[in-house]
């Protein structure tokens, strides 16, 4: 039974101790004498009709003493049908059943503790209930048994409870998703083994009481009004898949194992959870009151990116199909390598500059080794609305003059090496890092800091926090360098963005290699 069970019984137990009659039922025995036993008697009474749990007791000759409210519903017999009854045979029990039973009510008397049993008793209307009973000997001043009480549920309603309660104990402990519970200030307050897990805490007991914002950094504001619409409307009609970001991985500390590391670290931080979210409430109110919110998630990290990758796969697809048809309509050349430029931007990038290498001797940097950095002419800019170019030369190769990078450059680099080459500014102490194949992590979507500068010095525009530098190759000379750049409200090129790079490079650098053998050609913006 139920601690409210144990408490409406204990009650029970304390009346029938002191011998009182209520008004639950006529009892035998002694009642309380004065004005003060008729007011415990009152009290008692309104007691017993107010449990939930239905209750009867038996005096030391198994007569009905106390029939309560409950019990009436149940079997529908009334306190004055039952009260002053001998034992239960001919109307609650059938006579064939009426001696086993009562005898292992009244055994209770003589046994310690509570008996547990489960019988069918007689409706009024003649129907059979099969219930559960807890029966325990009723003691009085002298320690001597004096009566037996007994306290019984419909065996349906008892294993409902129990397969409640077993539910509960199995989400806590062997789900394998995340459960969690927060309370009306939005702390947790019940997490289950899985959940803490997942929010990488030492146990479960350590995640208990705290502050979210503690154990979560992206993501949180999403969460937390959730929580908070869960509380105000109710459940929503359906999960929710909400991308969060741990605090731990955020600061780099205690990297999972396999975990990405470089500039694709902080995409792999980000978990996605499908949530689904319940609104819980007291029952015993007789309006719900709202006692918090469970929060059950699973991570579907993997097979979201999967869906995005082969999303964004689609996408670039389509676009380098798009911009094929389209370049292959271009009279001129150059024209079909801008719009190669043009096509690569949607999706991908804010800004793109095209430099090439001028022609003429020396003009491929295949140079020997410690020879001056190639120069490069910017060529084209795009969108050219947008003004991308710090310099006030409009792009053309008309007229010579060479970009004005700085030695160690990332277009330069791509140059020397003959790859692509992915930079990234981060950090507080904005330093920057260019690599062939990995960076440093950075920040997350949104988060770059700003560093006064850092996008000027490479004459990049304003803004400008990501850039992916791929060098354009074709016939085996080096012909330029196509770069992208990304603000600060776009993530870091990854390795995906830098293969897409480069099958959008392979084209601009035949268009261009085309436009160099037919003479050259109109001038591209």
């Amino acid at each position: 039974m139920t601690a409210q069970s144990e408490t409406h019984t204990n009650s029970a137990h304390s009346a029938a101790g002191g011998g009182a009659a209520t008004g639950a039922g006529a009892a035998r025995g002694p009642g309380g004498e004065g004005a003060g036993g008729a007011e415990d008697e009152v009290l008692l009474a309104a007691l017993l009709d107010g449990m939930d749990a239905a209750l009867c007791a038996f005096d030391a000759d198994g007569v009905v003493t106390h029939w309560n409210r409950e019990a009436g519903r149940i079997l529908g017999w009334t306190a004055e049908d039952a009260v002053g009854r001998q034992g239960l045979s001919g109307w609650a029990l059938r006579p064939a059943d009426a001696p086993d039973v009562e005898s292992r009510l009244l055994s209770a008397m003589e046994a310690p503790g509570r008996q547990v049993h489960e019988f069918a008793l007689n409706t009024k209307d003649g129907r059979r209930v099969l219930v559960r009973t807890q029966s325990s000997a009723v003691t009085g001043p002298d320690g001597r048994p004096r009566g037996v009480y007994c306290a019984f549920s419909e065996v349906h309603a008892q294993i409902d409870l129990e397969r409640s309660i077993a539910l509960s104990e199995a989400l806590f402990e062997d789900a394998s998703w995340g459960v969690l519970v927060v309370d009306a200030d939005l702390r947790p307050t019940v997490v289950n083994a899985h959940a803490a897990r997942a929010l990488r805490a030492a146990s479960r007991s350590a995640v208990l009481g705290r502050p979210l914002g503690e154990l979560l950094d992206q993501g949180l504001d999403q969460l937390e009004s959730a929580f908070q619409h869960v509380l105000a409307e109710g459940a929503p009609p359906g999960p929710a898949e909400i991308w969060v970001t741990l605090r731990s991985a955020r600061s780099g500390a205690d990297p999972e194992p396999g975990a990405a590391t470089g500039p694709d670290r902080g995409d792999a931080a980000r978990r996605c959870w499908r949530s689904g979210f319940l609104r819980l409430a007291s029952p015993l109110s007789a309006e719900p009151v709202p006692l918090g919110v469970a929060w059950l998630f699973q991570d579907v990290t993997e097979g979201k990116r999967t869906e995005q990758e082969a999303a964004r796969l689609r996408f670039r697809d389509n676009q380098l199909h798009r911009a094929a048809r389209a370049a292959a309509e271009c009279e001129d050349p150059m024209e079909a390598a801008t719009v190669h430029l043009d096509f690569a931007l949607a999706g991908f990038a804010d800004h793109a500059l095209l430099d090439l290498v001028p022609e003429g001797p020396g003009g491929d940097p295949g140079h020997p080794a410690g020879s001056a950095p190639p120069r490069l002419v910017r060529a084209a800019a795009t969108p050219a609305a947008a003004g991308p170019c710090p310099s006030a030369a409009e792009p053309g190769l008309a007229s010579g003059i060479p970009v004005g990078y700085s030695a160690g450059h990332p277009a330069l680099q791509a140059c020397e090496r003959g790859t692509s080459v992915r930079t990234s500014v981060y950090g507080s102490a904005g330093t920057a890092a260019s690599a062939v194949s990995t960076a440093p992590a950075g920040p997350g979507v949104g988060e770059a800091p700003a560093v006064p500068g850092w996008a000027a010095s490479r004459k990049w525009p304003e803004g400008t926090v990501h850039g992916l530098c791929t060098v354009l190759r074709s016939r085996g000379r080096t012909l330029g360098v196509v770069t992208f750049l990304r603000g600060a409200s776009r993530r870091g090129f990854d390795r995906a963005d830098a293969a897409y790079g480069e099958d959008v490079a392979v084209r601009i650098a035949a268009a261009v290699d085309l436009a160099r053998l037919a003479g050259g050609g109109r001038q591209p913006r």
